[in-house]
C-alpha cells in the first residue's frame, strides 16, 4: 500500500452519507444575480504533493496495463475497457482540474485505482469477474457524443442468474442535485452505497448524467447510452423499464416520461421540477424577462405541455407534505386535470426534501403490482403532444414533418376493428406503423384511415399481421405514400435549436487563418475555448477538435461541425458559406434585407452542413445556455434559437455570448423566417 495511504481510515461513509442525500436545487435568490455567480463545480481544495505523487504513480501504472489491452483486438477486451477506463479518468480529471472538493476524496481516488488496477489484471488474464457480479457494480461505456468513457453504477439483484435466460425489472434511479458530484465522486458512491430503492428481482440502473444538468442535452443521451449498454450486458425486460428519481432526478423522471412514454412501464418521479418558468417564479422567486423566442424555447423540456403523453405511462408522482418542491406534482396535476386523467400523488405526511419511508412502501407495491402487467403494449387507443420533432414518438405512431416548430403538434388516434381514426394539429407527415402481430387487422380486409375527416381506403394488414403507412399532407388533403420533398426539411434529429448539436458526435474545429477584423478574432477565440471549457465542467466531457486542415471525409461523415471563426479564417466555412441562409462576407452579415458591419458583429447559427446534410454544422457556439444558468437545474434550456447575430461591443457575460441584435427560427424547409 502506497506510503501516504497506509496511515489513513478506508472508511468514507462521510462522502457516501452526503451524496446519497438529495441536495436542493439552489441556494435560493442568491443565486439571482447574474454579476455575481458562483463557479459550479467549486474549485477544489489544495492537493499535498506527496498524494499528487502517489496518485500520478498509480494512474502510470493503470495506464501501462491499459496501454496493453488496448493493443489487443479481441472483442472481449474491446468491450470491457471502458469498465476500466472510467476509473483511470476520474481520477485523472479531478487532479488536473482541481476537483477534489474534500480531502478525504483523497482515500477514495486510491480505492477507485486499486479496483481499476485489479480489472485490468484481470483482463490481462482474460477474465473479468467484475461481469459477475452480483449486488454493486460501476460499469462504463464509450460515449458517442465525444468518445469519452462514462461510468454509471448497477445493483444487480443476489439472484440474478447469468448462466439462464430469466429477464429482469430495470429501475432507472436519477440523482438528485450534487454540485461537487465528480466523476470520482459519482463512481466511489455507486461502489459503497445502494441509495434509496433496491426492489426485489429488479436491476436498478444509476446513470451519472454527465453530472448536474437535470440529465438534459448530453444528460439525457447518457441515460439512453448506459440503458443501452445495460441491455446488452443484462437480460432486461424491455417491457418492465422504469423511469424514476428524487429532486433533480425527479424533474428527470418527469422528462423521461412525457418524452419517451412508450418506453417504460412506469414512471415515479419526486419533488423536483416539471417546468421553467413557474418554477423559477415560485422556488427561484426569479423575476423572468423572456423574448418569444425563449419563451418557445422551454416546450423543449416543461412537461407540463406534454402532460397527455402521461395517458400510456402510468405514473405515480410523490412528494412531501412540506416540501416547497412540491410544485412540480401539483403544476403537474393541474395539466394532466385538464387532459381528465388523474395523476396519482402520494404524499409524505410532514416531511420535508425526502421521501417518507411509508410513501415509499406504497409506491413499491404499486410498482410491483403494475409490473405484474407491464409495459402496454400498442395501446388501441392514443393521444400524443410534441413541440418538436425531437421527441417524435409514441409506440405506433412517428411524426415525420410539421407545420411550425415550437407550436403544439397533436394527434388524438384509435383504432376499431379495420378502421384507423385520427385527429391532427400542426402536423404534415406522419407513419402508422403496427409491427407483426401488435394488432390483429383482419388479413383480408382493407384498412380504412379516417383523418380530420377525410377517409382513406388503404390495403389491409401483411400476412404476418404487420401493417405500415406513411400519409402526409398535400394543401388539405391526406395522401398515403412517402412526400416528394425537394430540398431541406426539418426532420427528427435535424431540427435545431443551437443546442441539439451537442446530443450527437460532435468536432469543434478551429480556424487556422485570420480574420481581417480583428475583434471577431479575438471573440471568436474565446467563445471556442469557453465552448470546451465549459463542456468539460458542465457535461463531464472532453471535445474533440480538429483545425480546419486536419478535418477528414470520415468526421464529415459521422459528426456535427462546429465551425469557430469567420468565412475568412476558417477554411470548411468559407468553403459552404454560400450555401447558408445567411450570407457572411468580409464587409457584412446579411439577414434577409437587414446587415450588420462584420468589423463588431458575428454569426451563431446551425444548419444541416452543406457538405452532409444528414448532419448539422454550427457557427461560433457551444451550448448556449451559460455560467448563471448552472445555478438552478431549470434554468438549463437553450437559450438562442437556429440563428443569432451578435454584436461584439458587447463582451460576453455569464447569460450570453455578447449583445444579439437579431435572431430567429429558420422555418420547416430551413430558410429564414422573420417573423417571430
Amino acid at each position: 500500500m502506497r506510503t501516504f495511504f497506509r496511515n489513513v481510515s478506508y472508511l468514507v461513509s462521510f462522502s457516501i452519507l452526503i451524496l446519497s442525500l438529495p441536495a436542493l436545487l439552489a441556494d435560493g435568490e442568491r443565486d439571482n444575480s447574474s454579476t455575481d455567480v458562483r463557479r459550479i463545480p467549486k474549485p477544489g481544495v489544495v492537493v499535498p504533493e506527496n498524494v499528487r505523487m502517489e496518485l500520478e504513480e498509480g494512474l502510470n501504472q493503470l495506464q501501462k496495463q491499459l496501454d496493453v489491452l488496448v493493443q489487443r483486438e479481441d472483442e472481449f477486451t474491446k468491450s470491457l475497457l471502458p469498465d476500466i477506463e472510467i476509473f483511470h479518468r476520474a481520477i485523472r480529471v479531478a487532479l488536473q482540474y482541481d476537483e477534489f472538493f474534500d480531502p478525504k476524496e483523497f482515500v477514495a481516488a486510491q480505492k477507485l485505482l486499486a479496483e481499476g488496477e485489479a480489472r485490468a489484471s484481470s483482463l490481462l488474464n482474460k477474465q473479468a469477474p467484475w461481469t459477475q457480479q452480483t449486488g454493486l457494480v460501476v460499469r462504463g461505456y464509450r460515449s458517442r457524443i465525444d468518445q469519452t468513457v462514462q461510468p454509471y453504477g448497477l445493483v444487480i439483484p443476489e439472484n440474478y442468474d447469468f448462466t439462464g435466460s430469466r429477464e429482469y425489472r430495470c429501475d432507472l434511479w436519477f440523482h438528485g442535485r450534487g454540485e461537487t458530484l465528480s466523476e470520482l465522486n459519482f463512481i466511489n458512491q455507486r461502489m459503497n452505497t445502494v441509495g434509496y430503492i433496491q426492489p426485489e428481482n429488479t436491476i436498478v440502473l444509476h446513470p451519472y448524467g454527465r453530472y448536474s444538468n437535470a440529465f438534459k442535452f448530453a444528460g439525457e443521451v447518457d441515460v439512453l447510452e448506459a440503458l443501452e449498454s445495460t441491455q446488452q450486458r443484462y437480460r432486461v425486460n424491455k417491457d418492465l423499464i422504469a423511469s424514476r428519481g428524487f429532486s433533480m432526478g425527479g424533474a428527470a423522471a418527469w422528462q423521461f416520461a412525457v418524452h419517451y412514454p412508450d418506453r417504460w412501464f412506469a414512471a415515479t418521479p419526486g419533488a423536483g421540477f416539471s417546468e421553467t418558468p413557474e418554477f423559477l417564479k415560485f422556488f427561484q422567486k426569479e423575476k423572468l424577462n423572456p423574448n418569444y423566442y425563449e419563451r418557445s424555447l422551454w416546450h423543449l423540456y416543461d412537461c407540463t405541455d406534454y402532460a397527455v403523453n402521461l395517458l400510456t405511462c402510468p405514473t405515480i408522482a410523490y412528494s412531501g407534505e412540506l416540501d416547497i418542491q412540491k410544485q412540480a406534482a401539483d403544476i403537474m396535476e393541474t395539466a394532466l386535470a385538464e387532459e381528465n386523467i388523474r395523476l396519482m400523488h402520494i404524499i409524505g405526511p410532514e416531511t420535508k426534501h425526502r421521501i417518507h419511508p411509508d410513501s415509499l412502501k406504497i409506491i413499491e407495491e404499486k410498482l410491483s403490482a403494475l409490473a405484474e402487467y407491464g409495459r402496454p403494449f400498442l395501446p388501441r387507443r392514443l393521444k400524443f403532444v410534441t413541440y418538436t420533432l425531437k421527441y417524435n414518438r409514441n409506440h405506433w405512431i412517428t411524426l415525420n414533418g410539421l407545420e411550425q416548430h415550437w407550436q403544439a403538434a397533436r394527434i388524438d388516434a384509435e383504432v376499431r376493428g379495420n378502421e384507423l381514426i385520427a385527429t391532427t394539429q400542426n402536423i404534415t407527415d406522419l407513419t402508422f406503423d403496427f409491427p407483426a402481430g401488435s394488432y390483429r387487422f383482419e388479413m383480408d380486409q382493407p384498412v380504412t384511415v379516417n383523418i380530420d375527416g377525410q377517409k382513406l381506403s388503404l390495403p389491409g394488414p401483411m400476412s404476418d399481421l404487420s401493417w405500415k403507412t406513411r400519409l402526409h399532407r398535400e394543401g388539405d388533403n391526406w395522401v398515403a405514400g412517402e412526400p416528394m420533398y425537394i430540398g431541406l426539411q426539418k426532420q427528427h434529429n435535424l431540427q435545431g435549436p443551437i443546442d441539439d448539436a451537442f446530443m450527437d458526435s460532435f468536432v469543434i474545429i478551429t480556424p487556422t487563418g485570420q480574420s481581417p477584423h480583428s475583434l471577431t478574432q479575438q471573440w471568436t477565440a474565446s467563445e471556442q475555448e469557453h465552448a470546451i471549457e465549459h463542456w468539460r465542467r458542465h457535461f463531464r466531457g472532453d471535445a474533440r477538435v480538429l483545425s480546419d486542415t486536419e478535418l477528414i471525409e470520415e468526421e464529415i461523415a459521422q459528426s456535427n461541425l462546429i465551425l469557430f471563426g469567420d468565412p475568412n479564417s476558417n477554411q470548411i466555412l468559407a468553403k459552404i458559406i454560400d450555401q447558408l441562409p445567411i450570407k457572411w462576407t468580409e464587409e457584412e452579415i446579411q439577414v434577409g434585407s437587414k446587415s450588420y458591419p462584420t468589423d463588431h458583429h458575428a454569426l451563431v447559427m446551425i444548419y444541416p452542413n452543406p457538405l452532409n446534410p444528414k448532419k448539422y454544422v454550427v457557427l461560433n457556439s457551444g451550448f448556449t445556455f451559460r455560467e448563471y444558468d448552472y445555478l438552478n437545474n431549470a434554468r438549463q434550456v437553450p437559450k438562442l434559437p437556429d440563428w443569432a447575430v451578435i454584436d461584439l461591443n458587447t463582451p460576453p457575460d455569464s447569460r450570453g455570448p455578447g449583445k444579439v441584435v437579431d435572431l430567429g427560427f429558420f422555418d420547416e424547409t430551413w430558410q429564414l423566417n422573420l417573423a417571430p
